[in-house]
């Protein structure tokens, strides 16, 4: 069957099972692997993208669910200002460490930061709580969001 989204702003066409999950098609299919597979059970966070500006665990939402839907990864997210931004704080405050939850996290931050520019610690800790990460205990984590919030006062 064919699905039609936008990918990264772009339009996108494909021929695949519509009951395959959107990790799978973003990654197999289309070649966007910062996207990446966990738990594969919706737990981890490592598969999130936005749908339609909303962060969503590609691993559970078949693909036909994108159809006509507006997806973005960290690959297109990065291309964007305040995209960039988000890294940029994650880097700064050495909020990256093995880097296999980051592409979840980033898009967790962006998501957060897009309904609340200004969030306390305990909205930037409920925000990430849907994404593992292993390495870093989180503290580095929610100081990059509040380091993004306040470097992107007036983009929010």
């Amino acid at each position: 069957m064919k699905i039609s989204f936008y990918l990264n702003e772009q339009p996108t066409s494909i021929d695949c099972d519509p009951m395959q999950s959107l990790l799978h098609t973003l990654r197999n299919d289309i070649h966007q692997t910062a996207t990446k597979e966990g738990c594969g059970e919706g737990e981890c966070g490592a598969c999130s993208v936005l749908l339609n500006g909303r962060l969503v665990n590609a691993c559970m939402l078949p693909v036909a669910q994108a159809e006509g839907a507006q997806v973005m990864t960290l690959e297109g997210l990065k291309q964007t200002t305040k995209g960039q931004l988000v890294i940029n704080a994650l880097l700064e405050a050495k909020g990256v460490q093995c880097g296999f939850c980051t592409p979840g996290m980033v898009l967790a931050l962006y998501a957060l930061l897009e309904v609340n520019p200004s969030p306390d610690e305990h909205t930037i800790r409920t925000a990430i709580s849907g994404n593992l990460c292993r390495c870093t205990g989180y503290g580095m984590i929610v100081e990059a969001a509040k380091i993004a919030a306040k470097k992107g006062e007036g983009v929010w």
